[in-house]
């Protein structure tokens, strides 16, 4: 029988994936959602505990009293002040030993991990979970980027890679080779709507989003879905390249068809 695995679940409808596939495959599970973060009616009737993001040492104990063994994280967790986030005990000695301040989002997730470990937990990727749901590799519709496209993808790959490098975000927009907005704090759908107000005349821009070098494949990898691809086309982006076995994928099957509606292309590349 498979082990019991917990779901700490944050915003967005992968967490009620992760749920249904448990379901299916018969496999037991139990809930771990946070507060101000998590959708009740994605978490809907299954096994639940809700904690505040702050209340770590509530969270691992009530994990333990589920007889969980492994952990998946899943769904995008703003990122919170600390006055917000009103920690107990547990979890201002994590943040004592680790500082707040010192971490961007993948070194304060992999300093998580650690914590999460060390509780005896094993911590999987969603994609151990969620079979299929990584970008593959070519086209999603049947629209292609033309010579100026591929040539700010290029661009935006370098930078976004750079970015990433730095801790700082996933995400870039670029037009005829000109960086408009960079992802950092404010996640792709603000980063899409921001970039709007700076699109110059000409062939519309291009969204690239990437994995951070060496980022950890079990956490915060970058996700597209339906949201962004209307996110995009309200902006005048003329397409999204990700990267392919790199980037969580949320609707595929109604992407490309999407994509083609709203005459953006998608492209997966490695």
């Amino acid at each position: 029988m498979a082990s019991k695995l917990g779901i700490i679940a944050g915003g967005g409808a992968f967490p009620g994936l992760a749920i249904a596939a448990c379901r299916s495959q018969g496999r037991p599970f139990h809930v771990l959602a946070l507060s101000g973060h998590a959708d009740p009616a994605v978490i809907g009737d299954a096994p639940t505990d809700w904690i505040r993001l702050g209340e770590a040492g509530s969270g691992f104990k009530k994990l333990h009293e589920a007889g969980v063994t492994e952990l998946v994280m899943i769904g995008p967790v703003r990122r919170p002040t600390i006055k917000e986030l009103a920690p107990d005990w547990r979890t201002t000695k994590f943040f004592a030993k680790v500082g707040l301040k010192a971490l961007g989002d993948d070194g304060l997730l992999r300093a998580v991990t650690r914590e999460i470990e060390d509780e005896g937990f094993r911590v999987v990727g969603i994609d151990d979970v969620l079979a299929d749901c990584l970008a593959p590799d070519g086209l999603f519709g049947s629209l292609a980027p033309d010579d100026q496209a591929l040539a700010d993808i290029d661009r935006g790959w370098e930078v976004a890679k750079g970015i990433g490098a730095l801790d700082v975000g996933q995400a870039v927009i670029v037009q005829q080779g000109i960086i408009l907005a960079v992802e950092a704090i404010e996640g792709t759908d603000r980063l899409i709507r921001r970039s709007a107000e700076l699109r110059r005349d000409g062939p519309g821009a291009v969204l690239v989003k990437v994995r951070k070098p060496g980022q950890d494949r079990r956490l915060d990898l970058p996700t597209i879905g339906l949201g962004t691809l209307r996110a995009a086309a309200a902006a005048g982006l003329r397409g999204i390249c990700v990267e392919a076995g790199g980037t969580l994928v949320l609707d595929r099957a109604e992407l490309g068809a999407e994509a083609d509606r709203a005459g953006l292309f998608i492209l997966g590349r490695l």
